[in-house]
């Protein structure tokens, strides 16, 4: 079973409503939450262990002045020696999954050339994919969390479903991935369970639906450039 790592940055975390709704969602047996501000005496080998023995490794925080808050870069300063990333050619983390969930209180569109921020989120998070190169892993699309609060429920629902395929999902994020990532997760959940699993459930099955009903269309439309290209 695949096991991710979660290094989360934020100086006050307890107060992110942000936060607080993605700690729920990382809540799975085979996802390790760990966040970097909370730690009172840090421990190298430990840290590096963490990582070494993840298969799935993310950095997620809330944008501060185009990048992390300080707690990640005294994590990555410390952690993320020379030596460990590449320096003795041993690469430890090389082949593992890196990704990023990147918080922001203002809207993707912002993100853009031309626009208010001038820079899209992939030119500025280039710091941190270049470790990740450096260490050669995998590196995986951004998952961006832009305005939460202005969030319906319903949309709150999708992020949660969405943040969980993130984190635990086969990447790439194909329909075929997809589709067995919803078909393990009806066949995880307790139908006899909560009413707050039971919407959950619900809505895995809203979207499983969909995904299927995607994926027909698509085989269908297939099958008709196919005909054409046939007559």
């Amino acid at each position: 079973m695949m096991k991710t790592l979660i290094i989360v940055s934020h100086p006050e975390i307890d107060n992110s409503q942000t936060q607080q709704f993605l700690y729920q969602g990382a809540k799975l047996e085979n996802a390790i939450w760990h966040h970097v501000e909370k730690i009172n005496n840090l421990d190298v080998i430990n840290e590096q262990k963490l990582l070494i023995e993840a298969d799935r490794i993310i950095f997620q925080f809330p944008l501060y002045w185009y990048s992390a808050p300080s707690g990640l870069k005294s994590w990555e300063d410390t952690v993320l020696t020379r030596n460990f990333i590449y320096g003795d050619k041993t690469y430890p983390l090389e082949g593992k999954e890196f990704g990023l969930v990147i918080t922001t209180g203002l809207p993707l569109k912002d993100f853009q050339k031309g626009a208010a921020e001038n820079f899209t989120l992939d030119e500025l998070m280039t710091p941190y994919r270049a470790i990740a190169d450096k260490a050669r892993m995998k590196i995986m699309p951004i998952f961006p969390v832009p305005q939460f609060w202005y969030k319906t429920e319903l949309m709150q629902m999708d992020l949660l479903v969405d943040y969980q395929r993130y984190l635990t999902q086969e990447m790439p994020d194909s329909l075929n991935n997809k589709q067995t990532w919803f078909e393990k997760k009806l066949q995880e959940l307790d139908l006899n369970s909560n009413i707050e699993d039971k919407k959950f459930l619900e809505l895995i099955l809203s979207n499983f639906t969909s995904r299927i009903e995607e994926l027909d269309q698509l085989n269908d439309t297939l099958e008709m450039v196919k005909e054409d290209d046939e007559n």
